[in-house]
């Protein structure tokens, strides 16, 4: 029971405090301890505090609130007083969130902040510990999560994150409309289905706009089916986290990327939940919506008809295009750009900086990872992180066709040669692009060889853009695995 409370001006009294919570924006701390009494017709506190850690005055050094108008004193009986204790922001009531979007001046990681939705709901509470830009313990999560940390020398684990198994899989009936051949969809459907969970946290889309993120907690079939494919913006998903809660759910699955379910992980404690299902994808080189906008123009031959694309393990990126997004009469065909042919000097500006500082490419908290590079070219890597992730992947074993791994070539070269190219925004004519994409495609590196090419070559370009942009948080945010990682390779100062 929660009572608010207009105070009568009587005799002086001390009134108990467990209900004071920070004034800040940030709201990150409770008033403790603070004493106050009426005096002269108005109640005056005379302590002060700081917010616990923005450094925020919650209260100057004396604040006088007029006894006529309504305070934020409670009076809360036991269970809402454990409640507070153990779910603290729920303190936080009618939190709309900082209603900043894309604004990095509001957001507590400012310019690095990959908007992940955490903070435009009550959870921002736990900003400080939970953010992946603010607070990098990728370890202790994983400790957590999967019941053990990554082995650092075993390099399947080094580089791939704690698992009980990786192998290649594709849907043997693919799902109209998916991206690739529909194994994240089918998974989610098949949860629901099953009633293994009452509902799932996925992205869909502005009806106006097909690349705008709209994250919802789908609660039927049709609803994951409208999140078929990959959205390639920075996207909210954990904004929905309020609905979670007030939903009074407690068996959910989320779908997301590393930074989303690192923060995810952190907070997870405070959900309420019996059980959590994370089903994630890899992700790296995001962008904000006006990013995509130039990425498409300067890349592809038709921007306004590309439906989705993606970076495939052939050194191309690959596009699908649908005229119909333009009211077109429904014609379909696909367009392959080398790698070596991207416009990296005018390109290089349009990745979010949070995407350019992260080292989670693995989406290492997940519980299974759903992606491509890693397997064999028009097949899906999957990688089984816990038995939760296994439990996942056996609701849909009848309907794909899996594979071992393999791995050849060797990526070193190819990587160190790629580091002063891409730092110096080297672009090649077309048909030298052409060519070179073809020689690598059939000599460099494949399958989990080609993983580790990608992980480096992003790693390298991350660490230095740290280093270059904000080298005051360089040693505490890049976790140990990575820095071996880089340290094979000589990088530019």
């Amino acid at each position: 029971m929660r009572l608010r409370c207009e105070f009568q001006v009587s005799n002086a009294i001390r009134i108990p405090t467990t209900s004071f919570i920070c004034l800040s924006p940030y709201h990150c701390s409770r008033l403790d301890d603070i004493g106050y009494k009426i005096s002269k017709g108005k109640i005056v506190v005379s302590r002060k505090r700081n917010c616990s850690w923005l450094g925020c005055r919650v209260f100057p050094p004396r604040v006088v609130v007029s006894t006529s108008t309504r305070c934020c004193l409670e009076a809360q009986d036991s269970s809402s007083l454990y409640e507070k204790e153990k779910y603290p922001h729920r303190r936080l009531n009618n939190y709309g969130g900082l209603g900043g979007k894309y604004d990095t001046r509001v957001y507590p990681a400012k310019s690095l902040c990959s908007h992940c939705g955490l903070c435009d709901t009550r959870f921002i509470h736990y900003v400080k510990d939970s953010c992946a830009f603010l607070n990098q313990h990728i370890g202790e999560l994983e400790y957590a999560v999967h019941g053990k940390e990554r082995d650092l020398e075993k390099e399947n684990e080094l580089y791939f994150g704690v698992h009980l198994d990786m192998l290649a899989a594709r849907m043997k009936q693919p799902l109209q409309g998916a991206q690739w051949s529909g194994i994240v969809t089918t998974i989610a459907t098949r949860l629901l289905e099953t009633g293994k969970v009452q509902g799932v946290v996925c992205v869909t889309n502005e009806e106006s706009d097909r690349f705008q993120p709209k994250p919802i907690l789908a609660t039927t079939v049709e609803q994951i089916f409208a999140s078929r494919v990959n959205k390639p913006t920075l996207s909210p998903n954990l904004s929905v986290l309020d609905a979670v809660e007030s939903s009074g759910f407690t068996r959910i699955a989320v779908i997301g990327v590393g930074c989303q379910v690192e923060a995810l992980r952190s907070v997870q404690s405070r959900l309420g939940l019996e059980k959590l299902y994370v089903l994630g994808t890899p992700c790296v080189d995001n962008v904000t919506r006006k990013g995509l906008d130039k990425f498409l123009r300067t890349t592809s031959s038709s921007p306004s008809t590309v439906v989705h694309y993606e970076f495939m393990q052939d050194f191309r990126v690959h596009f699908k295009h649908d005229d119909r997004v333009i009211g077109g009469n429904g014609k379909r065909w696909e367009e392959t750009v080398p790698f070596f042919g991207l416009k990296t000097n005018e390109l290089k500006d349009i990745f979010a900086p949070s995407c350019l500082s992260c080292f989670d490419y693995v989406n290492s908290l997940a519980d299974l990872v759903v992606g491509y590079m890693g397997a064999p070219f028009g097949w899906q890597w999957i990688v089984i992180r816990n038995e939760t992730g296994l439990e996942m992947l056996d609701l849909i074993s009848s309907q794909v066709e899996t594979m071992p791994l393999s791995s050849s070539g060797n990526r070193k070269q190819a990587v160190q040669n790629s580091i002063p190219a891409y730092d110096q925004g080297m672009t090649l004519p077309m048909w030298v692009a052409q060519l070179l994409g073809v020689v690598i495609d059939k000599l460099g590196p494949k399958g989990l060889e080609y993983a580790r090419f990608s992980i480096d070559s992003h790693f390298t370009r991350n660490y230095l853009y740290l280093k270059r942009n904000h080298p005051n948080i360089l040693q505490r945010h890049v976790p140990e695995y990575a820095r071996r990682i880089i340290e094979q390779y000589h990088l530019p100062q």
